[in-house]
């Protein structure tokens, strides 16, 4: 014959797990967001060097466009020259995940020795 106080506590683990859902589903959800924004900063960093290389090399302004939106869409580029040296700056906003509620924007920088190879 079951006791009395496993009647009374029939049902507390569901309502447990119901109150501790949530949280769980918030935290695995910006853990997942904050991966895919350290994933667009690496795709970000590394078209960043190549558009840097492209300028340059002096290869045309809508190849240098194509080439910084084909790694992350959306991205936009600035130019900037340093003596010898040809930069250039690539944006974008994050993502299509939790992170995009925030606003957040990815930025890369990165510098080239202008004619070289």
């Amino acid at each position: 014959m079951p006791s009395r106080s496993a009647d009374q506590e029939r049902g507390s683990v569901t309502a447990e797990l119901a109150t501790v859902m949530p949280a769980v589903v918030l935290i695995l959800g910006c853990c997942l967001g904050a991966v895919q924004l350290v994933g667009q900063q690496v795709r970000l960093t590394d078209a960043a060097a190549d558009t840097a290389r492209a300028l340059a090399r002096g290869d045309s302004a809508s190849h240098v466009t194509a080439l910084a939106e084909q790694s992350v869409s959306g991205a936009t580029y600035s130019v900037e020259r340093r003596g010898e040296f040809v930069c250039a700056r690539l944006g974008a906003p994050a993502g299509d995940g939790p992170i995009a509620v925030f606003g957040l924007r990815a930025e890369a920088f990165s510098c080239a020795l202008a004619g070289g190879l």
